[in-house]
């Protein structure tokens, strides 16, 4: 899939984007230098030891060329950069060649989900947010994609040793793999068919509302794992755990982490609760908790909520009832 692929405005580029939906990682250099625009293709300079990087921390099978760059897509990963003006170095870059990158990059995870987003050397994510990143995982993500910050592969960058810049990709090739977590989730509704939200906020003021739950702990069934959550979260104690209605197979990115989180929902109907948390909320990292009715889910933002088709899905349950199976409720 080429540059076309991500449905956003954007300036023409001498080297075209490698990208497709669900991949692993998507590497982003900072932009074209003058022989990668010739050969348009990534880091094309024979001096550049990206090509090698990959290989040595067996994100490839073999050595790759540059101009076999889309070939890589079948190995699930990636490649764009920050900027798309072509330079004789990335000295010679402005702060408004990068005045759309965030956007776009939060645009291409938002409709391509990749799993990371690996920054090829500090410049290319301080150009891309302003801000000056230290190597390794960032607690900043775009919506559920984690974000990593590599060494340059540049030869300018040849100061820090190769065997350094080699460590810092076998690092990046060890965090993209999920860390596996069950849990478990509520759809909790009342008699005037409004249903219980929490919102969760991660450290960098990101926030999502979603159903009251948590993780499995060792030695609990879902359902004592459930009654303890709700009694945690919402205050809620006495209630008929109903059937299950959905499942929900996710990976996100939370505090420097990546998680595969495997969901379990449950239907829990009450006549009225006023929410009554048992716990300290924000050491638990929920920011709010409050009643929905349908019409205020169907006006939600769908990246505000999680998973984000939660009004659709509610609307269903409530007009047709509990599924016969459980449904796959999507991200």
């Amino acid at each position: 899939m080429g540059a076309d692929s991500v449905p956003t405005a954007r300036p023409a580029s001498a080297v075209p984007d490698v990208l497709a939906p669900g991949l692993t990682v998507v590497f982003c250099g900072i932009n074209p230098g003058r022989v990668s625009a010739a050969a348009r293709a990534h880091f094309a300079n024979p001096r550049n030891d990206f090509w090698r990087l990959l290989h040595d921390s067996d994100f490839t099978p073999r050595l790759y060329t540059p101009e076999e760059q889309f070939d890589v897509l079948e190995l699930g990963i990636g490649l764009t950069n920050a900027a798309y003006r072509t330079t004789p170095g990335s000295g010679d870059l402005r702060r408004g060649d990068f005045a759309s990158s965030a956007q776009r990059l939060c645009e291409l995870a938002r409709s391509l989900r990749p799993r990371a987003v690996a920054f090829v050397g500090k410049e290319a994510y301080r150009g891309t947010f302003g801000e000056r990143p230290e190597l390794g995982p960032q607690l900043r993500t775009l919506d559920d994609v984690g974000l990593f910050v590599l060494p340059s592969t540049s030869p300018a960058n040849a100061a820090v040793p190769y065997d350094e810049r080699l460590r810092w990709f076998r690092a990046l090739r060890q965090w993209i793999v999920p860390i596996e977590r069950d849990a478990v989730r509520a759809l909790v509704v009342d008699r005037a068919d409004r249903v219980l939200l929490v919102q969760f906020r991660d450290s960098t003021g990101q926030g999502w509302w979603a159903t009251p739950g948590g993780g499995i702990e060792a030695r609990e069934s879902p359902e004592q794992s459930l009654r303890r959550e709700l009694a945690e979260e919402v205050g809620l104690v006495d209630f008929t755990l109903g059937p299950q209605i959905w499942t929900r197979e996710h990976v996100f990115t939370w505090e420097r982490r990546i998680l595969r989180q495997r969901e379990r929902h449950y239907l829990v109907r009450v006549e009225d609760h006023q929410p009554a948390p048992a716990v300290d909320l924000a050491a638990e990292w929920i920011a709010g908790v409050r009643w929905w009715t349908s019409s205020e889910l169907a006006a939600a933002p769908p990246e505000e909520l999680t998973p984000r088709r939660l009004p659709e899905l509610v609307r269903d349950l409530l007009e047709h009832g509990p599924p016969h199976e459980p449904v796959d409720a999507g991200v």
